[in-house]
């Protein structure tokens, strides 16, 4: 009897400029159900908009691509140097068809990270290598189901938080959804203050321009008004029948208006009417003040696999905002006056990938 041929795996360097492989591996993440934060075209709008290097590996047998492991090298003065799958994303990691290809692809990683001084790599999902570090205690993701109309969404969210939406409902407020000049500019003067008042570094505007323009087709802005003034908004994408509310937020206005709570409720809506059919509310940090809004909604928690690899002898990269090294830091940056803080957030926040 012969024996069974084993097929040879190749594992190489993507070549991000060049559409046809673009496209193999568009095609790859798409049949196997991948991330956002795994296609080629995050990594790309990713560099456009921050500078910070994105790349992968492809790994294929008899030219079949039965692998990939989306990559941003990041490099920070301030945050150090590491391998990011995916940058800005809050998923990624290796997309991979069986356990040889998931060892391969990692080899491959380390390999890179060893060449070029690179002391770790982080990687946010997916199949996780053996002898990683690996955790699922700190962050969770939220998604369910959308309803069929706007009323049964109103019953799916439980009773202290649709009285919530109720009072929004019954506000002068006004919904707008597009990704204009003028949508872009009044998210991002919204998105700005938001992370300003939880003392986080806004990302810069050239990152959210770089994934509307990539993403044109399965992304946009909503955003709420009051007396024609931006007072909530969110940035979200739309993937194989999810919608993701990703970059939101809204000015101290907008919790006496309860806008944030009609900016989710509006989207819900308007997501349905694109055909998307699931809610992923994101990822939140255990415990915080995000996951109790989201659980409050009526989302359960799951909670979501990381892993690390760290070179010998290098600490672990942190860029946790929760941590105690970090908390004098944030606490002055929540008193800065909002223009020097958007003149010095984004020259920050390109090391937070």
């Amino acid at each position: 009897m012969n024996a069974p041929v084993k097929l040879t795996l190749s594992v190489t360097l993507a070549d991000l400029t060049d559409p046809q492989q673009v496209a193999r591996i568009e095609r790859f993440v798409a049949d196997r159900d991948g991330a956002v934060f795994q296609r080629p075209i995050w990594l790309q709008s990713v560099e456009r908009g921050t500078g910070q290097v994105g790349f992968g590996f492809v790994a294929e047998r008899m030219g079949v691509v039965c692998g990939w492991l989306p990559l941003t090298e990041v490099r920070s003065a301030l945050f150090g140097k590491a391998l990011v799958s995916s940058g800005f994303g809050v998923g990624g990691g290796i997309l991979a068809d069986d356990g040889e290809v998931t060892a391969s692809l990692a080899r491959a990683a380390v390999d890179h990270a060893d060449a070029n001084s690179i002391p770790g790599i982080e990687l946010r999902g997916g199949a996780i290598p053996a002898q990683w570090r690996s955790w699922e205690d700190s962050h969770a993701g939220f998604a369910r189901s959308l309803a069929m109309d706007d009323e049964a969404e109103l019953l799916a969210i439980p009773r202290k938080a649709r009285a919530e939406v109720r009072k929004a409902l019954k506000y002068d407020l006004e919904v707008r959804v597009g990704t204009s000049a003028d949508d872009r500019k009044a998210h991002y003067a919204v998105y700005s203050e938001s992370v300003r008042n939880l003392g986080t570094p806004v990302f810069p505007k050239s990152l959210f321009n770089a994934m509307l323009d990539a993403f044109a087709d399965s992304s946009d802005i909503l955003t709420v008004f009051a007396q024609g003034k931006p007072v909530a908004s969110v940035l979200s994408f739309y993937h194989q029948g999810h919608v993701m509310p990703y970059w939101g937020g809204g000015i101290s206005a907008a919790r006496g208006l309860r806008a944030n709570e009609l900016m989710y409720f509006k989207l819900m809506g308007h997501a349905r009417r694109k055909g998307m059919n699931r809610f992923d509310f994101g990822r939140s940090k255990t415990n915080s003040g995000p996951y109790r809004f989201k659980k409050n909604w009526g989302f359960e928690p799951e909670p979501l696999v990381y892993g690390e690899w760290t070179a010998d002898g290098a600490k672990n990269r942190n860029i946790n905002p929760n941590s105690q090294a970090y908390s004098r830091k944030i606490e002055l940056w929540k008193k800065l006056p909002l223009p020097i803080a958007n003149a010095l957030g984004p020259l920050i926040s390109r090391g937070l990938a």
